[in-house]
């Protein structure tokens, strides 16, 4: 019997460097297409600072457009709303359609401060206080891993600082963990490496990754991880959305083709099939026509 696995798509992450803005019913009308093809796990919107990404500025009235989708089953799908502070928690779970709360849990100094300007006590806080609520409300909660994989920063970073962070989530209650390779410098074998290492020290735990990748690398670091155990993957149709901190700008989300073409040669059971993600993929293409450059500006006569 082939191995199930979890995609998550992230059209949010894809679309927040965009050049030009989205229009929210365009937003709606991809996102519920990709409702219909069968993506179950769709992390959607930010409830974020508009001042700092506009693009997700429009995030409840998106959700008002897609909170009724649903999936060829007639299910509901996932759908995630990432925030960073209890302003963005309260604004979630007051968002019709919002299924699970995303908290990027930092274990560099550097980037916690310089991402959300929060020392590692506040940051725990914060996601002790993600976990009583989403409880309270029936909403699930998804913890990112940032920098689970090395920084740039000369800090310290090593597999036992992962695990106390895995650890210390396991013991305020979260139960799904996204491990992150925010810079994207991570080989194969460190993800292999990282994933074995921790896999086994949280019990009960799913544990994901969220990768960034050059392209042509992008089919070794996913097999990396489902070979190390891995059973929940993040990507992004074409591989849209880059990574300003990579410093290249071909480093970016891994496509969500690629991850589904890897595992499916090791028999992994994805549930999108070749059609519906070629239908996604042209889909994707088209938003990436019409708003991923600046727009031309008119000569003048």
């Amino acid at each position: 019997m082939a191995d199930a696995v979890t995609i998550v798509e992230c059209p949010r992450d894809a679309w927040q460097g965009l050049a030009q803005q989205i229009p929210t019913e365009e937003k709606v009308k991809y996102l519920t297409q990709l409702v219909s093809l069968g993506f179950r796990h769709i992390d959607a919107v930010s409830f974020v600072s508009s001042k700092h990404v506009p693009q997700m500025a429009d995030s409840e009235a998106v959700m008002q457009g897609v909170s009724r989708a649903k999936l060829p089953s007639g299910e509901a799908p996932d759908i995630i709303g990432i925030v960073v502070n209890k302003q963005g928690l309260d604004r979630a779970l007051a968002t019709p359609g919002v299924t699970t709360v995303g908290y990027p849990y930092s274990i560099s100094a550097y980037f916690r401060r310089a991402n959300a300007n929060m020392s590692r006590a506040e940051s725990r806080s914060l996601v002790e206080q993600l976990q009583r609520e989403t409880k309270a409300a029936g909403r699930k909660l998804v913890i990112y891993i940032s920098m689970a994989f090395g920084n740039p920063y000369d800090e310290p970073w090593g597999p036992e600082i992962v695990e106390d962070a895995l650890v210390w989530l396991k013991d305020v209650g979260v139960r799904t963990v996204s491990l992150a390779d925010t810079v994207g410098t991570a080989s194969p074998a460190d993800v292999a490496g990282l994933y074995r290492a921790v896999k086994d020290c949280v019990a009960g735990i799913d544990i994901g990754v969220h990768l960034h990748s050059r392209p042509e690398r992008a089919a070794e670091k996913v097999l990396a991880a489902y070979e190390a155990g891995c059973r929940r993957f993040d990507g992004a149709l074409t591989g849209l959305g880059g990574c300003p901190f990579a410093g290249d700008q071909l480093v970016g989300n891994i496509p969500t083709e690629a991850v589904l073409t890897a595992l499916a040669s090791r028999g992994a059971a994805t549930g999108i099939d070749t059609k519906s993600l070629a239908i996604a993929c042209a889909m994707t293409h088209e938003l990436r026509e019409k708003y991923a450059h600046e727009p031309e500006t008119a000569k003048p006569n």
